[in-house]
């Protein structure tokens, strides 16, 4: 697989300074994903496609089979928080129902960022199964964005290890640092101060960190299309 130069890492670096500002406009983000992206793709366009086999959606191997992971996981969370802006009715205040919204653009970002970087190596959209969640309810509501937030976290700790060009990791934990802000403000609507107790932040102030294969057992309740771990970096 053909890796970054120096020179090229650190004029990708700097174009995701700007890049995943949270504080940009979800158009601006869009709008700059796809320039950004260009560099991630060049990694992309030198590994081979193979994202289908017979148990599934193939990931890939390596970055790219962790890229696609991560966009997986981007596009479930986006899928969420869009059928949630989306429901009228929610039982969320006026206030809630602005910061879901926010929260839906922030993974729509995320979502399409991926998407654009992977280009042709990009795993297909996924079919969601969102049977089990009450979209007219509050609580199903925060309860479920609770459980998506906390493992989306722990999904992009555990993938850290598992990266080897470093762009993609300065990226990662750009984007996990997002996810967190996400997991701590949906913890204290339920909870005012749980936004970091013991369920996610260990006797070491470390957050919670999970592989590959357990994120993706986790998620499977909610997402029909099956996805294949072969080739994809785990532990």
């Amino acid at each position: 697989m053909k890796k970054f130069k120096q020179t090229e890492d650190l004029a990708f670096l700097n174009g995701s300074e700007e890049l995943l500002d949270a504080r940009m406009q979800r158009r601006s983000f869009l709008k700059f994903a796809g320039a950004g992206a260009a560099g991630m793709a060049l990694v992309a366009a030198g590994c081979k496609k193979d994202n289908d086999n017979d148990n599934g959606i193939r990931l890939g191997e390596g970055d790219i089979g962790i890229l696609n992971y991560a966009y997986a996981l981007e596009q479930l969370e986006a899928a969420f928080y869009t059928q949630v802006a989306a429901t009228p009715n929610t039982g969320l205040s006026s206030a809630e129902a602005a910061l879901f919204v926010d929260i839906r653009d922030h993974e729509i970002a995320h979502r399409e960022f991926f998407k654009a970087a992977l280009k042709d190596k990009a795993i297909g959209a996924l079919e969601v199964d969102f049977s089990s969640i009450n979209f007219t309810s509050r609580d199903s509501i925060l309860a479920t964005a609770k459980a998506f937030e906390d493992l989306g976290v722990s999904a992009y700790n555990g993938a850290g290890r598992l990266i080897e060009n470093a762009a993609y990791l300065l990226l990662a934990g750009k984007i996990v640092s997002v996810e967190a802000r996400h997991a701590a403000l949906i913890r204290d609507l339920i909870s005012n101060g749980s936004f970091a107790d013991s369920s996610v932040v260990d006797s070491n102030g470390l957050d919670l960190s999970r592989s590959p294969g357990q994120v993706l057992a986790i998620a499977k309740p909610y997402i029909k299309t099956e996805i294949s771990l072969t080739g994809l970096p785990n532990y």
